[in-house]
């Protein structure tokens, strides 16, 4: 056995033995606070609401073992199991040009992890979603949306892949810097596009229509030194009864929308401190830093790439011949296939980074809106997305990008007798 093929094995246990434990605590600690409301929370959440979260939380969790199991054995198929060594061998007796090879060999790599996707996220939806009244869709909507989702995915990701293929054919030794080059501009051209060409193919958006409403948001944008193309209600509810609220683009295209299922829920005064919440990560530039952080490491995986594909025991710690290295698709696939496997110990320096940032936008709306008008409608939204109050903290720790309900509740009602 390869050093490397050793060294994967043991990172890829590592690695589910700790979603497991980390899913098996979560449901018990859950299961075991299922019968009693949080003193915190007992005078506006009812013990039924409680224990709806409760028992959402633990099947969502339980749902999670099958997908750690799909993911793994897909994973050890396509590597150890020879999988992509027969895919790339079959596909070269087809095309001898390296570009159309190497296309046509990740798009069916990603055809059989989505066709393994379908039925997990199919269940998710008419099952579990359903038996906890969140879903909204019909399968033939379910369906048309992953049409959808594949077609603007050939569209946009054909040619970056082209892109990243060609300079890793034709670049020389520095391709890694030309192709992170391309990365950074595709991403910012997906973010100006995403908000006036992507999402009204999944969602219809509207001005928004309250007068009162949207004079009161002019305010609070004013005040905040906010500039948005507009105000956006999301047909949410043809898919869910889940609300939420959030701005997206930069420069021009920024606009801020919110779901109708959350206008439904919330009063004016919650609403202007939700919106003065997602203000507080303009304000302090989170999506910059986190668009800049993800920049950086991206340089850094395609300088791993650059020198990992001149690495014959790479490839065959992986499960692929010598024979096989001159492809830079194999490169490539087998370089984003097993990364996450090797930096998922890092997960929760990355939920610790993001809820920090939380913590810090809701400061901001506590100085500039309400910190009680947002605990009121934090706890609506708990309510309404049966969000568990009594998530296991290591697992929270993990993986929330969000902190647990009685810490930022708490945390809030401190900053509001500031």
């Amino acid at each position: 056995m390869q050093t490397f093929t050793l060294f994967f094995l043991i990172a890829l246990l590592i690695s589910t033995l700790t979603q497991y434990w980390l899913a098996a605590r979560h449901i018990s600690h859950v299961r075991a606070h299922r019968d009693q409301v949080p003193e915190r929370f007992s005078s506006q959440i009812s013990l039924a609401d409680h224990q709806k979260a409760a028992d959402y939380t633990c099947a969502k969790t339980r749902m999670e073992y099958l997908s750690i199991a799909v993911n793994v054995l897909l994973l050890l198929l396509l590597t150890l199991g020879g999988g992509l060594n027969m895919l790339h061998e079959f596909l070269a007796t087809l095309f001898d040009d390296p570009l159309i090879h190497g296309m046509l060999l990740i798009i069916s790599v990603f055809l059989i992890m989505t066709a393994t996707e379908i039925p997990l996220s199919y269940y998710r939806t008419f099952v579990i979603e359903e038996q906890f009244g969140f879903n909204k869709m019909t399968p033939a909507m379910f369906f048309v949306d992953l049409l959808k989702q594949a077609g603007v995915g050939l569209l946009l990701g054909a040619p970056l892949l082209f892109g990243m293929l060609w300079s890793m054919e034709k670049m020389g030794e520095y391709w890694w810097l030309y192709a992170w080059f391309g990365w950074v501009a595709f991403n910012l051209f997906v973010l100006a596009i995403f908000p006036t060409w992507i999402a009204p193919l999944f969602n219809k958006f509207t001005p928004l229509e309250d007068a009162s409403l949207k004079t009161r948001i002019e305010q609070l944008l004013n005040k905040c030194g906010f500039k948005t193309s507009g105000l956006f209600v999301m047909d949410g509810s043809r898919r869910s009864s889940h609300g939420n609220a959030y701005f997206t683009g930069f420069g021009k295209t920024k606009r801020i929308v919110f779901f109708d299922t959350l206008l439904s829920r919330l009063n004016a005064s919650e609403i202007e401190a939700v919106l003065a919440h997602e203000l507080g990560h303009f304000k302090h530039r989170h999506v910059i830093k986190r668009i800049v952080f993800s920049f950086v490491m991206s340089l850094a995986f395609l300088w791993g790439l650059g020198y990992l594909m001149q690495q014959p025991w790479f490839y065959e710690g992986l499960g692929v011949s010598v024979s096989s290295v001159p492809s830079t698709a194999l490169a490539l696939l087998l370089f984003f296939l097993v990364m996450p496997i090797f930096t998922f110990l890092f997960h929760p320096l990355s939920s610790l980074y993001s809820r920090k940032h939380e913590f810090e936008a809701d400061a901001y709306a506590a100085q500039n809106s309400s910190a009680e008008d947002l605990i009121h409608a934090l706890v609506k939204l708990y309510q309404d997305n049966a969000a568990t109050l009594t998530p296991d903290p290591l697992h929270s720790a993990f993986y929330d990008s969000h902190p647990p309900a009685a810490i930022r509740v708490a945390r809030l009602q401190s900053q509001g007798q500031l």
